[in-house]
């Protein structure tokens, strides 16, 4: 019997697969159990010349690759991967990945490979969580240790949707053969989410500056970070918040739907609260579970945000469906780019995605400048009455 006293933090991912014990607890205490019919194996872009071009080479613009179709059972444990040309001339944004399970022609993963492995927009940063990370330099190594089951087969495919090429593609694909499943085993998932969302018709008006603000008790036009049909538990999400002004972004509050619920299952307090923080931060954390490891240098909370959240030892349970929301401010009165990936566990028949974003449509969108907002100053002004010594927060 186990006792819960004597769970620990990273047998998430033993759970997640099922109780057997023919899985491996991802954890140090596993490493003294000896597991039978597990053989390790490796897919890596290794040369197989025995020389030093260990890569797949020159991805056009518009294709297609596969870097493994694996036959049988077996767990996907860990992902490493790099690519040239650098962030500066190939946007991590523009890159997809794939993942189809035992055969499916639905994918189960699909999303801009940098955003999927925690690296937001056209840029590169060092991010460290437990099952996702970006490594030196510059957040250049991606890497996974989600565990990623499949009792038939298991495909993993980029795609190239930039316009330029990819001269240099490395990548590890550690996995183990096993005898067979837990019935009671889930597939990985995740899906990207963008949306550029809209204010109300009565303006911006956050933490009441513009005057009272409304209700949202329904959830509705809330952001969607994810939707699916089954049964299974969400372990977690990376945020990605372009904000064009300096008010706080974060007043939104999560809402999450489980089993069909019409009003919220899970109802939050805050942005910063789901993600573990508080009092509206802009400073880089790094937690296993939690954090931000992308954090804007502006005034106020303008510009981009990442912050991420893995229910490691909280996942959240579903019996036949979930719907995981959040408001983009209080009662959903902020314009913002969001970005999300959500990821999950779950039985099948596998949920069919919505048609992703084409590269132009989630291109990240560039924050006003200094000229921008110094337009802004001369509309305010003109407002006033465009007196030659207004200062700047003067009210009507």
């Amino acid at each position: 019997m186990i006792r819960l006293s004597k769970i620990t933090p990273a047998i998430l991912l033993f759970f997640a697969l099922g109780s057997s014990a023919q899985i491996a607890p991802n954890n140090l205490a596993g490493l003294t159990q000896y597991q039978k019919g597990h053989k390790s194996k490796r897919i890596s872009s290794y040369d197989r010349s025995g020389k030093n071009m260990d890569m797949k080479q020159m991805i056009e613009p518009g294709q297609s690759i596969n870097l493994c179709d694996i036959k049988g059972t077996g767990i996907i444990n860990h992902i490493w991967i790099t690519i040239s040309p650098r962030i500066d001339e190939l946007s991590r944004n523009d890159v997809v990945i794939r993942m189809y399970w035992d055969g499916s022609e639905t994918p189960s993963v699909e999303s801009p490979i940098g955003p999927f492995f925690g690296q937001g927009w056209d840029e590169g940063y060092d991010y460290a969580s437990m099952p996702l990370s970006a490594g030196p330099k510059e957040g250049a190594a991606l890497v996974s240790y989600f565990q990623m089951p499949f009792r038939t087969g298991a495909r993993i495919e980029i795609e190239n949707q930039s316009d330029v090429t990819m001269d240099a593609f490395y990548f590890y694909i550690d996995y183990e053969e096993v005898d067979k499943l837990p019935e009671n085993t889930l597939y990985f998932h995740a899906w990207y989410n963008h949306e550029l969302t809209e204010s109300l018709p009565d303006g911006e008006n956050e933490w009441a500056i513009l005057g009272e603000t409304g209700a949202n008790t329904t959830g509705k036009d809330n952001y969607l970070i994810m939707e699916t049909k089954g049964k299974g538990h969400f372990v977690g999400v990376n945020y990605y918040v372009n904000c064009p002004t300096p008010m706080w972004y974060g007043e939104g509050d999560d809402m999450i739907f489980i089993d069909g619920d019409t009003s919220p299952t899970l109802q939050g307090t805050g942005t910063e609260d789901y993600f573990n923080t508080s009092w509206c931060p802009k400073v880089p954390y790094s937690h296993p579970y939690f954090g931000y490891p992308r954090v804007n240098g502006e005034m106020g909370w303008f510009g981009r945000t990442h912050v991420y959240r893995y229910h490691i030892t909280d996942p959240i349970r579903f019996d036949s469906s979930l719907k995981f929301t959040i408001e983009h401010g209080h009662n959903n009165n902020l314009t913002l780019d969001l970005a999300s990936v959500a990821y999950w566990y779950q039985s099948k028949p596998f949920p069919k995605f919505p048609k992703m974003q084409d590269v132009k449509e989630r291109s990240p969108l560039p924050s006003p400048s200094v000229q921008d907002i110094h337009r802004w100053r001369d509309a305010w002004r003109k407002s006033m009455g465009n007196g030659s010594q207004l200062w700047g927060n003067e009210k009507n």
